[in-house]
């Protein structure tokens, strides 16, 4: 059986491990435009993390983690494709190896107009507790609109959480549209980016 202890030292380990993957793979230095439009000096291409091979389950086990500590409660896990999709889904299997059950679940930027007409995909997130993620944000825009979704598809949204802040104001925009908290794993400062 695994001690709280033990549990605390695995954390920390992939907290640690995650963030040495992040500064050697993720962050390119060099003139960049934004999904938002503003321009940067460096990029964070957190999709090399989230699709890597080691760092994708790191990915899970420390934004299950950073939920926990900060103690919310919830049963979904998921946000705007595409950012999102494998945080998602690395949150879910995480949760299934410490013994826990959460569905991931994927929101369209806009809902479809053929089939089931659905917006948010995945098991029904309705009357659910429900953890918005994603990988970066800078403006806020695209978890604003997974939160958006997953109130329209009744889920209740009980926090928005991001593997690496960039200080651009997003926190507090999110905070202050959606009435949740905003969590993040690692800020631009722990990367070395100022």
């Amino acid at each position: 059986m695994t001690s709280p202890s033990d549990t605390a030292m695995d954390t920390a380990a992939a907290r640690a491990r995650l963030l040495e993957l992040i500064k050697e793979l993720a962050v390119v230095r060099g003139k960049v435009i934004l999904s938002s439009g503003a321009e940067a000096d460096y990029y964070i291409d957190l999709r090399r993390i989230t699709l890597h091979h080691e760092a994708s389950k790191l990915v899970g086990q420390v934004m299950l983690a950073l939920a926990d500590d900060a103690g919310i409660d919830f049963e979904c896990a998921g946000g705007l494709t595409m950012g999102a999709d494998p945080v998602g889904t690395a949150v879910m299997h995480a949760a299934v190896d410490a013994g826990r059950t959460v569905d991931a679940f994927v929101v369209r930027k806009a809902q479809k107009s053929y089939g089931m007409g659905r917006q948010v995909e995945g098991p029904s997130v309705e009357g659910r507790n429900v953890l918005v993620l994603e990988d970066t944000s800078t403006t806020g825009g695209s978890a604003l609109t997974a939160v958006e979704g997953v109130r329209k598809a009744g889920g209740n949204v009980v926090a928005v959480a991001v593997i690496v802040d960039r200080d651009t104001g997003a926190k507090e925009k999110i905070e202050a549209e959606t009435g949740v908290p905003y969590l993040f794993a690692f800020g631009k400062d722990e990367l070395g980016l100022s």
